[in-house]
């Protein structure tokens, strides 16, 4: 879920884990004897893990961990369609499904089924015939809202889509740039699944007349323009209303200090797109049979239930453990917004195009 996306630690201030990034002591496919001993993985910037987690992958793999992070998940898939050919990796992780089909166009992956694929759930195993993504994490885009303001202003807070073009709530959002930002582009398609290809522009017309706000991508719009954000705070943002995840509540407490009892944002569940993240072997990769076995780590029980702690999303596995604090403050939405593959494959750089015509211009 890209970036681009999730609140990681860096949005309110705090690091997170660093991992070991070692040079390959040799080079080839990882099937014959040059076999690297260094396995990359390319990611959006929101990539996190647990050191011990990944010091246990090494330890049982014999495989060392180096980690190359790429700016927002439409940067970084961008970035590796420019480079297949020599590739920075071996594996691209936070490749979603908004973009999905972008990858598969360039023919970013080769074919690869993970070990334990069969325990996820197979309504997001949508490659089943060439195998080349295996489902990783999912998540939802909503429009988060700073409690304290609404408090102190009498205000009753968004519950939906329809609800963001009242005036009551005009010059009061900001959003990412859909051509530049994966929540930007996973908020526009919640309205084109909302309202369909004939009313989202209208609605769009709508919300642009009542002071939408648009900014590059979420950590400019999260920890710089919304006032809920610990960062928000700081940096004196004005926009109570903002594009970001159900789970960015969750991260407000927990790297709060002190705790606070409760989140001080608040989620508008009617507002929510549903979004997966998956990771693939890349076509040219160096080191395939280490990228292969990084690839089913990621699935593995362990690593799923260190996931939403760390990069604030939720597991793919349903036996993976997923911590109280974040079931507390972080509940999924029940009635996410989706939209098929194809219909995203067909329809969204058309949207995109249309989108940027009508609210930048």
């Amino acid at each position: 879920m890209s970036t681009t996306k999730k609140f990681v630690a860096v949005a309110v201030g705090l690091g997170l884990v660093t991992l070991s990034a070692c040079t390959s002591s040799g080079s080839g496919d990882g099937e014959g004897a040059s076999e690297s001993k260094t396995v990359t993985l390319v990611s959006h910037d929101s990539w996190a893990a647990s050191k011990s987690v990944i010091s246990d992958f090494e330890k049982q793999s014999g495989y060392q961990v180096k980690v190359l992070k790429d700016g927002d998940a439409v940067q970084a898939l961008n970035k590796a369609i420019l480079t297949k050919d020599n590739p920075q990796g071996d594996v691209l992780f936070g490749v979603d499904n908004t973009l999905l089909s972008r990858a598969f166009d360039n023919d970013l992956f080769q074919e690869y089924e993970a070990k334990d694929s069969d325990l996820l759930p197979p309504e997001y195993r949508i490659d089943q015939q060439k195998k080349r993504v295996t489902p990783i994490d999912f998540g939802d885009i909503c429009v988060n809202y700073d409690k304290a303001y609404f408090e102190e202003n009498d205000l009753t807070p968004p519950e939906s889509f329809d609800d963001l073009i009242k005036p009551e709530y005009k010059d009061l959002l900001v959003t990412e740039n859909a051509s530049t930002s994966s929540p930007g582009l996973g908020f526009l398609l919640g309205t084109a699944a909302k309202y369909g290809d004939d009313g989202w522009q209208d609605y769009w017309t709508k919300l642009k007349a009542n002071g939408v706000k648009v900014v590059n991508g979420w950590e400019q719009a999260y920890n710089e323009e919304f006032s809920g954000s610990a960062g928000g705070k700081k940096a004196k943002g004005d926009r109570p209303l903002v594009v970001s995840y159900a789970s960015s509540p969750p991260a407000e407490v927990v790297f709060a200090d002190p705790k606070p009892d409760t989140a001080p944002t608040g989620v508008a569940y009617g507002t929510c797109f549903r979004q997966i993240e998956y990771a693939g072997l890349l076509s040219n990769a160096k080191n395939a049979k280490g990228g292969k076995a990084l690839i089913d780590f990621l699935i593995s029980k362990k690593f799923q239930a260190d996931m939403p702690l760390n990069m604030f999303v939720y597991p793919m596995r349903e036996d993976a453990q997923i911590p109280e604090e974040f079931t507390k403050y972080g509940a999924p939405a029940e009635d996410s917004e989706v939209m098929a593959p194809k219909d995203i494959a067909k329809n969204r750089d058309q949207w995109v195009k249309s989108w940027t015509s009508l609210v930048l211009k």
